[in-house]
């Protein structure tokens, strides 16, 4: 799979900028077959490689203290506090702090656009289902709040999971699903971490079964769960994306966060989105 991405970086033109991630080792290694220019980008402003890539006069962008931060050679542009960055959810959502260090320096490496748009930018890019569909979009409901993503592996639910714990709202509710096409421990695994992340689970099935069961699928998950949980965990089996939302809304405690890994992402926010329209419209009868 790293082979597969590292074609975007070969064609990156003589003179422009490939910008990698030096904390994953297949993508530093990316350089080494490059003819472009290469920056690189970290969560840690004490990584070696970014510190001697700097030392050598190269360019990269890093988490430091608190700021999205640029760097070359001796010096540094602190560009914005995260916490002023509305993608990152006032720096709770990890993912998207990493996910703005490439989008900064490439804006900044590509010369035209100044600091300040950057800053500008940054600020008033604000996450929702319009903007960004599919990627914690968070609705606030009278008894309740649901967080709908994309995350469909492992490693996604990983990083929602991170961000799901560092929220307010309890319980922690999780609507999951697994996905066919992967193996069986990527699908044990998605339930080993839904019950480390969630107090309570909902399990449903894609549309889309990519070759398996439906009745595989689940089992494969509640095995995942079984083999982690330390608690005790309520599963509830309901097969139907949109009966699964409706059963959690339902159920909900006061003060409850629900997250839904979403299967088609723009039915299951039009989903949402009409039910908050018509809790909506009660409370204002």
């Amino acid at each position: 799979m790293a082979r597969v991405k590292s074609v975007v970086p070969e064609t990156v033109r003589e003179g422009g900028y490939a910008i990698l991630n030096a904390e994953d080792d297949r993508v530093y290694k990316m350089k080494e077959d490059l003819d472009c220019n290469v920056a690189f980008f970290s969560m840690d402003e004490n990584n070696p490689r970014i510190k001697k890539h700097c030392k050598d006069g190269g360019y990269a962008v890093v988490y430091e203290n608190g700021y999205v931060t640029i760097l070359k050679g001796t010096w540094k542009i602190r560009v914005l506090k995260v916490t002023d960055i509305p993608i990152t959810f006032d720096g709770k959502a990890s993912h998207n702090i990493m996910n703005t260090l490439p989008a900064v320096l490439a804006a900044y490496l590509f010369r035209d656009i100044s600091i300040e748009d950057i800053r500008t930018g940054l600020s008033t890019f604000v996450p929702s289902p319009a903007l960004t569909p599919g990627r914690l979009n968070m609705f606030e409901f009278r008894k309740c709040k649901f967080l709908a993503d994309f995350a469909h592996n492992p490693a996604g639910l990983e990083l929602l999971g991170d961000f799901v714990n560092k929220m307010d709202g309890s319980p922690k509710v999780g609507i999951i699903s697994g996905t066919g096409d992967r193996r069986d421990e990527d699908i044990r695994e998605l339930g080993r971490l839904s019950s480390k992340y969630f107090d309570e689970i909902i399990i449903r099935c894609d549309k889309n079964l990519r070759g398996r069961t439906a009745e595989e699928i689940v089992n494969l998950l509640v095995e995942g769960i079984n083999e982690a949980k330390t608690k005790e965990i309520p599963v509830e089996i309901i097969y139907k994306e949109e009966d699964a939302i409706l059963y959690a809304y339902n159920n909900a405690k006061p003060g409850t966060l629900i997250t839904i890994m979403c299967d088609v992402v723009s039915e299951a926010l039009d989903f949402i989105k009409n039910l908050k329209a018509t809790e909506d419209a009660k409370l204002v009868k």
